[in-house]
């Protein structure tokens, strides 16, 4: 029989964000599968957890793979955690689960701490809608492809990115989208957590030097295109609501309400009619 492969979701700073769940799992599991085999084992010593850990390292995920499938499909229950936050979200995780999923493995997932939600939810701007970008390319003309893509978006956007890069970041952002509503949240739930608010130009200078921590950004998506009706919309929606016998005001606020336009616009057209 297959093994379990879970997901469990590790406090971003503040210890005491680990779940109850998560850390019964920790301790429950075969093994901790990990990307900083030495900053997993700060956590697991933080809540007296001994356990293997097995390294699975970003961009050498391919060569741990096929060894941790092997031991799921003996049977093993596997703990999978990322450094901080959400496992598999711009995580070397991600392309463990697929295999483990391709090979009839048995994933769970335990939620948690996640820099994109927490950050989010801190930022002030449009949560309905957003769009999760992770990282970007670093230079060229992927980046310059990927920021054009963006610019047309209009839901807000969550953008992961390495402190030394961010003030050049922020710049290539307002190039590209123009200067909108941003945020950068840095070092969450930990002793220096910082959420600046701003726009983008201004966020870059304010961080244009020497940054420390994790990063995440916030910036507000596209705005909506609005589109003034033609004078044929306003006569034929002046036509549509003509027949309820409303007085003039009436009738602008209708036309109005419908087109969202102004009362005084409608209302000035309806007198020049009937005069």
């Amino acid at each position: 029989m297959a093994g379990v492969l879970s997901h469990v979701a590790t406090p971003l700073g503040n210890l005491g964000d680990l779940t109850f769940r998560g850390l019964e799992t920790l301790r429950t599991a075969s093994a901790v599968i990990c990307e900083d085999t030495r900053r997993t084992a700060r956590l697991l010593a933080a809540y007296d957890v001994r356990k293997p850990l097995l390294s699975m390292p970003a961009f050498g995920e391919s060569r741990s793979i096929g060894p941790l499938l092997d031991r799921l499909a003996a049977g093993e229950h596997l703990a999978l955690v990322s450094d901080a936050g959400s496992v598999s979200v711009s995580d070397p995780g991600e392309r463990l689960v697929s295999a483990a999923l391709a090979a009839g493995v048995e994933v769970r997932v335990l939620p948690g701490p996640s820099a994109a939600i927490a950050a989010l939810q801190a930022s002030g701007l449009p949560t309905g809608r957003f769009a999760f970008v992770g990282f970007l390319p670093r230079k060229g003309e992927a980046r310059r492809r990927v920021l054009a893509e963006l610019a047309g978006l209009r839901f807000t956007l969550v953008i992961y990115e390495s402190p030394r890069r961010l003030g050049r970041t922020l710049a290539d952002l307002a190039s590209a989208l123009g200067d909108r509503r941003a945020v950068v949240a840095r070092e969450l739930t930990k002793l220096h957590e910082e959420v600046r608010r701003g726009r983008l130009l201004e966020l870059a200078e304010r961080f244009s030097g020497e940054v420390l921590g994790e990063v995440t950004l916030i910036v507000e998506g596209a705005a909506e295109e609005v589109v003034a009706p033609s004078d044929a919309d306003i006569e034929a929606a002046i036509a549509r609501h003509a027949p309820d016998g409303l007085g003039t005001r009436a009738l602008a606020g209708a036309v109005a309400e419908e087109l969202g336009v102004s009362v005084r616009e409608i209302y000035q057209r309806l007198i020049q009619r009937r005069s």
